[in-house]
């Protein structure tokens, strides 16, 4: 079956308020929530550059991807893309890995959650918490495309409501229009060791952190061959991703940078963005960070699922 044909026999049933949700989704990963910390101890404040070359190699790759993506609509992605420019090894061996990597991701990010859930009802067990988790969002996933496109889409704006709440909150602060003086400012970006304490090789390495921020972002060229106008979505999505990352990432985390210090004792197992709540005397600043992590890791599942069953067709239709 050809592919083109293999895409439409799976329906359109995504809306374009999906496909925009979908690609700011795709964006918005738990790792950023709970990876920068890591990627903060490493490079210091310099962990901006880390994001910032990151961002970049990410918007020329989705340029690139798009430009295929609008001749070409394909649930494949870029593995059919590379099947047919240079050979079925390519197109066999990228899709696989990927396929892999989605199927790698699954028990991960139910296990996040689970565990998330275990620390407020202790009585029911983590394995148990996962299985339901995936069982539910698979059953969602297999009635149709449109559940996962409605799924994400409130997630991705709960996501995206958490994120600009926090900028603005961490806006105020450093301003210096919030009740706690000793926030104010951006000092900490030099004050511990410089803006690069541990030199440009930690920047290199915070990337490797940072790159896995970014995955997710190309689910967007598989979803929008299941829309009515794919060619419209998958090049607005593409356009939208420089400001997507601008404000998502670059913003939240220069708010944390800002606000505490990259080498504080315990960052890496409290998180930065609970950090910053914390430092601010946020309430409950523990669980409103478990409550985003969890509509975080539970959007990933669900991307996951997706991802990897429509990569699996795919591979499939072409032998």
């Amino acid at each position: 079956m050809g592919q083109l044909s293999e895409s439409h026999a799976l329906g359109g049933g995504l809306k374009s308020r999906h496909v925009t949700m979908l690609s700011i989704a795709g964006v918005i990963g738990a790792s950023l929530f709970v990876g920068s910390s890591v990627a903060i101890a490493e490079a210091g404040p310099a962990v901006l550059l880390a994001y910032l070359f990151a961002g970049l190699l990410v918007v020329m790759i989705m340029r690139m991807l798009a430009e295929m993506a609008v001749a070409t609509p394909d649930t494949g992605s870029f593995s059919t893309y590379a099947d047919k420019a240079i050979g079925p090894w390519a197109g066999y061996t990228i899709g696989w890995l990927y396929w892999w990597f989605w199927v790698l991701v699954i028990p991960l990010e139910a296990n996040i959650a689970a565990i998330i859930l275990n620390s407020w009802i202790p009585g029911i067990p983590v394995w148990l918490f996962s299985l339901v988790i995936t069982l539910a969002l698979t059953g969602s996933n297999l009635l149709s495309v449109k559940n996962y496109g409605e799924f994400e889409f409130w997630l991705a704006l709960c996501k995206v409501i958490a994120i600009l709440a926090f900028i603005a909150l961490g806006a105020t602060a450093i301003s210096g229009f919030y009740p706690y003086a000793e926030v104010s400012g951006i000092s900490r970006l030099w004050d511990h060791g410089g803006f690069m304490p541990n030199g440009f090789g930690a920047v290199l390495s915070a990337m490797l952190i940072t790159m896995f921020s970014f995955m997710g972002a190309e689910i967007v060229t598989i979803a929008a061959a299941e829309s009515d106008t794919p060619d419209k979505h998958i090049v607005r999505a593409t356009n939208s991703v420089i400001w997507r990352i601008s404000i998502f990432y670059l913003c939240s985390i220069f708010v944390v940078v800002a606000l505490i210090p990259w080498n504080m004792p315990g960052l890496k197992s409290v998180g930065s963005y609970r950090s910053v709540l914390e430092l601010l005397h946020i309430p409950h600043a523990k669980f409103i960070m478990d409550c985003v992590i969890l509509l975080s890791v539970t959007s990933c599942l669900n991307s996951a699922l997706y991802s990897a069953s429509r990569l699996r067709l795919s591979l499939g239709g072409r032998g």
